[in-house]
């Protein structure tokens, strides 16, 4: 049995899936207002005793690495690394635009995802399907929409983190070239956060909890 935990902005998932049937027993995702300190734990907490899962049932973590809010991160890596050494099981970590990608991998089309950054910035991440993995090209981008539509070459699925403002950008910009993901579509939820960290565990890999750190673009504010 695995936890998925993502807290990497403002959007909150929980995920609690059984690999073995193949099965998703319990997710929650929500819209934070900066409060994940408070609303994380009772979340699980309440996930866990739904499903009458004990920590002993518990095989695996996995953990939203960012890019992603500094104080998100932390948050969330916190609890995963507490729970993991509590409980003695792995942690794998992974990035938060391969989570956006996952939703969308049966796309014909290259992909950016994207995350809000504040201040009119956005993450954001380049991928193609490559030997039927898709594979981020090149860095993250901490940069504006407009920015970002200039950079674009030739037709691309835009999903995640986009505003109202947004899909206008791309839709002035890019015309028929911008192919946008609907807002239920482009939701991050944590049971394919869930799905890439059995991908790792089944391999046999997993990663240090103690030297386990987020993704940033920037340096924080607050260290780690």
């Amino acid at each position: 049995m695995l936890i998925a935990i993502d807290t990497a902005t403002r959007f909150a998932s929980l995920a609690l899936y059984d690999p073995i049937q193949g099965r998703v027993l319990g997710e929650e995702t929500w819209y934070s207002t900066d409060n994940h300190t408070a609303e994380l734990m009772p979340r699980l907490v309440r996930l866990t005793e739904q499903q009458r899962v004990a920590p002993a049932d518990l095989s695996g973590l996995v953990v939203s690495l960012g890019p992603g809010s500094f104080t998100g991160l932390r948050i969330g890596l916190g609890v995963a690394k507490g729970v993991a050494l509590a409980v003695k099981i792995p942690l794998v970590g992974i990035p938060t635009l391969d989570v956006v990608v996952q939703a969308h991998r049966s796309s014909p089309l290259p992909i950016w995802a994207i995350l809000q950054a504040g201040r009119g910035r956005i993450c954001a991440g380049y991928y193609v399907r490559s030997r039927e993995r898709w594979r981020r090209q090149g860095d993250y981008r901490l940069t504006s929409l407009e920015k970002l539509c200039e950079e674009n070459q030739g037709p691309a699925l835009f999903c995640g983190e986009l505003l109202a403002a947004d899909v206008e950008v791309i839709r002035r910009q890019l015309g028929e070239d911008g192919v946008i993901a609907s807002p239920a579509a482009a939701l991050r939820r944590a049971a394919y956060l869930a799905e890439l960290g059995w991908e790792r565990l089944a391999r046999g890999e997993s990663d240090d909890v103690t030297t386990l750190s987020p993704i940033y673009l920037r340096e924080p504010t607050i260290a780690f």
